[in-house]
């Protein structure tokens, strides 16, 4: 008695070639470049304005006389915008992936906007410290140009607890915003994967 042999293949559609990543590096590097970009282009449009958000501007005696909350709301405003199109542009961009639950490619998106966030984040710190280090010696010295009252000093510490508040705030809402940001553009990128193969 012979028996058959019935082979079942129980892989999901689309599963066949090689398996995909679950982080697109290409995605995530553009995103960061856009949002640094972005920042770099909104602070200068801040200057412009009349907002000394950059950090030059903290760090010497003209900031006791004209840092307000404002500087501070437009610092958090330049960080949010600049990581929701960062967020974005790593969810437009990033690969597609087939055979997906939607709950994984929901907390993919979402992670590639976090680390598109971070990223650009260090690399906009590397980016700060490489730019200011040469004049670091210059900052200093325009700082000490004249012995700081005990008036001064209070208001320096008062300032700079405000503007570690106000970087915080900042970075938590850039790093949700650049999360969402990155789902709605991955959303967005499956919807026009789907046209184009329907």
């Amino acid at each position: 008695m012979s028996v058959d042999q019935v082979v079942i293949d129980v892989s999901p559609p689309g599963s066949a070639g090689p398996p995909q990543s679950a982080i697109s590096w290409s995605a995530i590097w553009a995103g960061a470049a856009a949002a640094i970009a972005a920042s770099l282009l909104l602070s200068l449009a801040a200057a412009g304005l009349g907002f000394d958000t950059g950090l030059p501007g903290i760090v010497t005696r003209s900031s006791l006389r004209t840092f307000a909350p404002e500087v501070g709301a437009a610092a958090i405003l330049i960080q949010v915008l600049s990581a929701a199109l960062g967020g974005y542009v790593a969810g437009r961009t990033r690969t597609i992936w087939t055979s997906l639950h939607d709950d994984e490619s929901h907390f993919r998106d979402t992670a590639h906007g976090l680390v598109t966030w971070a990223v650009a984040t260090i690399a906009g710190v590397l980016l700060a410290v490489l730019v200011l280090a040469p004049y670091a010696e210059a900052l200093a010295a325009a700082g000490q140009a004249a012995p700081l009252t005990p008036a001064d000093a209070q208001r320096a510490a008062n300032i700079a607890s405000q503007s570690s508040l106000f970087i915080a705030i900042g970075m938590l809402l850039a790093a949700f915003v650049s999360a969402v940001a990155a789902r709605i553009g991955g959303l967005r990128h499956e919807e026009m994967h789907t046209k184009m193969r329907g």
